[in-house]
């Protein structure tokens, strides 16, 4: 799941949204420092990402796409399906893509102290584009997968094009994403943190 499944997955608890959004910034072992409400919001992240990996639909939708960017599957996945719930936002939440979006950057900005400085920096180009709301247009997903293949992969990849995969089998993934939100979204309801149901 890319950043805007993370949040929504995550509902109404602030803490276990921005945990949500900033969790692929927290590496390895939970730090001892981190809050314990921010810890279960990144533990849900990491628990929701192994059970992503998991799901029939969500391998169905890796096996998709083609062997030039068979590597890259799981992100090329993640990203189209944080496209396909941006675009179809109103099937599932009644408050606006719009509001979502900013309600979470305001809960993360009051939280950023708190959090790994790599994730502040990512944040700010976050809010000033609204990566959250965008990736509902195939152009800013196009574009932030060329982005990706520029600055976050070091070696040449096949990213850059990587929405040709999204449109070649755009009826196969959105029905795999239908299938797996729900269960999802299941998931992410009946989980606990480690440390029990109040964090």
């Amino acid at each position: 799941m890319n950043f805007l499944a993370h949040a929504w997955l995550a509902a109404d608890r602030p803490a276990r949204r921005v945990g949500g959004i900033a969790g692929d910034f927290v590496k390895g072992p939970l730090p001892a420092g981190l809050p314990p409400d921010l810890a279960a919001g990144v533990a849900l992240h990491r628990a929701i990402d192994s059970f992503s990996e998991r799901h029939p639909a969500f391998v169905a939708s890796r096996s998709r796409v083609s062997r030039l960017r068979r590597r890259y599957a799981g992100v090329l996945v993640d990203m189209f399906y944080d496209h396909l719930l941006a675009s179809r936002w109103t099937e599932f939440a009644e408050q606006s893509l719009a509001e979502f979006s900013a309600d979470t950057y305001r809960m993360a900005e009051t939280r950023l102290p708190e959090l790994p400085a790599g994730f502040g920096e990512v944040f700010h180009r976050m809010r000033s584009s609204d990566w959250l709301s965008a990736y509902r247009e195939p152009a800013a997903l196009a574009d932030a997968l060329a982005r990706m293949a520029r600055h976050r992969i070091r070696r040449d990849n096949p990213l850059a094009d990587g929405f040709e995969e999204f449109v070649a089998a755009r009826a196969g993934f959105e029905a795999d994403f239908r299938r797996f939100l729900p269960d999802a979204l299941a998931f992410a309801r009946q989980w606990q943190p480690p440390g029990g149901p109040g964090r």
